[in-house]
């Protein structure tokens, strides 16, 4: 049963990769956070918003659209790989071209890769983060040589690693809720606009 005053939780691709794995575990955190009655969830995905390569100086409505969306959320999780020991383009774009609506919100991570289960990935966007005045959470869901960790039909291969993942999961969506409401909160104080 959902709480009367949910918090809007916009679970964000970090990948347009084709064969992406994102997919799947999009959609397995999704599977998760739907149960949780906190969280009003809506999947972000900057394939369905035509993100451009270049930065325009006037944005299209597909990107309008895009700010709007992430402007109404209170909270973010962002599932991202790790490439070549960093994040994608594409979601640098995307935090680009919306740099205001992350700012005073929280945002936890789910990160996948090789060896470093794309944890430096996730160090790289604190930083970025940072600049913007959003609060990134400490835990982070990493799934190590995530290839290696689905089938062919997205389904986790091992049942102990599974539940190891929803367990870290549901960890950093109790942090996560914390912090949406208190910076949630605080964004209604008028003190707020003073550093807006």
């Amino acid at each position: 049963m959902a709480t009367r005053d949910p918090l809007t939780l916009a679970l964000v691709y970090g990948s347009t990769r084709e064969g992406r794995l994102c997919d799947t575990l999009v959609n397995w955190a999704a599977e998760q956070i739907r149960d949780l009655p906190d969280f009003a969830l809506q999947v972000i995905d900057p394939r369905d918003f035509a993100v451009p390569a270049d930065f325009p100086n006037a944005a299209s409505a597909s990107v309008r659209q895009l700010h709007h969306r992430l402007t109404k959320t209170d909270a973010f999780l962002v599932v991202t790989p790790e490439y070549n020991h960093s994040f994608p383009a594409i979601l640098k774009q995307v935090i680009d071209i919306s740099s205001a609506a992350w700012k005073a919100k929280p945002v936890a991570f789910i990160s996948y890769g090789g060896v470093s289960g794309g944890l430096r990935a996730v160090e790289q966007l604190r930083l970025v983060y940072a600049e913007l005045h959003a609060v990134t959470v400490r835990n982070v869901v990493s799934i190590i040589n995530a290839g290696d960790e689905f089938d062919a039909h997205g389904r986790w291969q091992s049942e102990e690693q599974k539940a190891r993942a929803e367990k870290r999961l549901a960890q950093q969506m109790a942090v996560l809720g914390w912090w949406a409401k208190s910076l949630k909160a605080g964004r209604r104080l008028p003190e707020f606009a003073a550093v807006s």
